[in-house]
C-alpha cells in the first residue's frame, strides 16, 4: 500500500467522489483506509439509562484504497517507490518530488 496515515487524499470513486480528507487509519491487511469526514454512516443508539436519551452517532467507515489517490498541490498524483541510498522513498510520479 502506497498510502499511509496522515496523508491528504482525494476520493476518485464512490458517493464522495471529488472530496478530500486526511487518512486517520490505514489497514494494509484489508487494503482499506479511513478518511476523516468521508464515507460516513449513522448508527441509532438506544438510551442505556432511564434519564439519558437515545442518540444518532455518525462515524467514518473504511473504504478500499483503490478509491483514493494522494493529493499534491490540490491535484491527484500517482506514487512510485524509489531507492535513495539505503532507503526506499515514496515519490510523486508527476513532479518527482519526495512525498
Amino acid at each position: 500500500m502506497k498510502i499511509k496515515k496522515g496523508d491528504n487524499v482525494i476520493v476518485i470513486a464512490g458517493k464522495d467522489k471529488g472530496k478530500t480528507g486526511k487518512i486517520l487509519r490505514a489497514m494494509p491487511k484489508d487494503s482499506s483506509v479511513i478518511v476523516e469526514g468521508l464515507n460516513l454512516r449513522k448508527k441509532h443508539q438506544k438510551a442505556r439509562q432511564q434519564d439519558k436519551k437515545g442518540q444518532v452517532i455518525e462515524f467514518a467507515v473504511p473504504m478500499h484504497v483503490s478509491n483514493v489517490m494522494l493529493v499534491e498541490a490540490g491535484k491527484p498524483v500517482k506514487v512510485a517507490k524509489k531507492v535513495v541510498g539505503d532507503k526506499k522513498e515514496r515519490v510523486s510520479r508527476k513532479s518527482g518530488k519526495t512525498v
